[in-house]
């Protein structure tokens, strides 16, 4: 049977399918590929090396520093430091200039500086059959062995929080890939600019409330919803926990930009891009230590519902009635941006 794919992620059974052939024969390998889990995790002996890597292809503007950002996120969901980071540059080479490779590279040393990483290598090649410019970073840090967080420790009885809101990412590429396009349906040129402006404000690191939550508690799980938005991040981490959710649709923050925009594009916000948002599962006695110590770092977070038992399954709670949390087979971004593409 031949699968066809789209633009995106792939689809978490066809995921499954290739993590499940991977056998992992080195011992000190504690934390291996899964779904639901942002980076491995290698013993060293005294401290554990955290490491990740991921892409930037939806974006054209500000290649290089969102690189750095979303995969410190990965880093810093495990409750690690980031310190090294390798760049692959691949520019396309109907428009390639030394001019592009160079901006890339001084906003990747710009985020790097920015979040207290060395830049320590990488490639960078002209390549054909490219549309756009496209970067890919690995992220390595370390954590304390009992300061570790993965995705699958959540529990029955914990509560979920969500800092800052869902998808600002999205809704920073949406205004900056898309201008036009929302101003022929009338949105206007300072509702734009401000969605641009989410990018750095709140912004797409989570890496200051990460460390705010371990600092102060012993978060049993945390994820970067990426891909997919908060909804598949939520499926992510439930997959990984092998637990439920309950959540309360009202308790989910939604910036302005980001609803009036996904209005005016017929987006879902639960199924958009979602950097900036710091996912994470607390035993409820720790529930108001942690969200208390985020918020003192200037950074908004809101329990937006518990985890309950695998069998109840994952829910939102809306006006009183209770149905199953949308799955969404690929991100709204790339399924807008697949349709206005024909």
């Amino acid at each position: 049977m031949v699968h066809r794919l789209s633009a995106g992620k792939l689809p978490t059974d066809l995921l499954r399918l290739l993590l499940d052939r991977i056998r992992l024969e080195d011992p000190r390998v504690l934390v291996g590929p899964k779904i639901g889990e942002d980076a491995a995790v290698i013993d060293m002996g005294q401290r554990l090396l955290v490491l990740t890597c991921d892409p930037i292809t939806f974006a054209t503007e500000e290649l290089g520093w969102y690189g750095v950002m979303v995969n410190a996120n990965d880093l810093a969901v495990r409750g690690a430091e980031p310190k090294w980071y390798l760049l692959a540059v691949l520019l396309p080479e109907t428009s390639a200039t030394f001019a592009m490779a160079e901006g890339i590279i001084a906003q990747t040393e710009e985020a790097c500086r920015e979040v207290g990483v060395t830049l320590v290598g990488g490639h960078t090649e002209v390549s054909v059959g490219l549309e756009r410019p496209i970067v890919v970073g690995t992220m390595v840090g370390e954590v304390e062995r009992e300061r570790l967080v993965t995705s699958s420790g959540a529990r029955c009885g914990d509560r979920i929080l969500l800092t800052k809101g869902i998808a600002i990412e999205g809704t920073a590429l949406l205004a900056r890939e898309m201008e036009a396009e929302l101003r022929r349906r009338g949105v206007g040129p300072g509702l734009i600019g401000a969605a641009k402006g989410l990018l750095r404000v709140p912004g797409i690191g989570v890496l200051k409330e990460a460390r705010a939550a371990v600092r102060t508690g012993h978060p049993t799980a945390m994820h970067d919803p990426t891909e997919g938005g908060l909804s598949t991040g939520l499926y992510e981490l439930a997959e990984a926990s092998r637990v439920g959710m309950r959540l309360d649709r009202a308790a989910i923050p939604i910036l302005p930009e980001s609803r009036i925009l996904c209005r005016a594009l017929g987006l879902d916000p639960l199924g958009l891009i979602a950097s900036g948002a710091l996912l994470l599962t607390v035993a409820p006695d720790e529930a108001g230590t942690i969200l208390a110590s985020i918020e003192r770092e200037g950074v908004a977070c809101q329990i937006i519902g518990e985890v309950v038992s695998p069998e109840e399954g994952i829910s939102i709670v809306e006006d009183g009635s209770r149905r199953p949390l949308p799955r969404f087979e690929r991100d709204e971004l790339a399924r807008l941006f697949e349709t206005t593409s024909r």
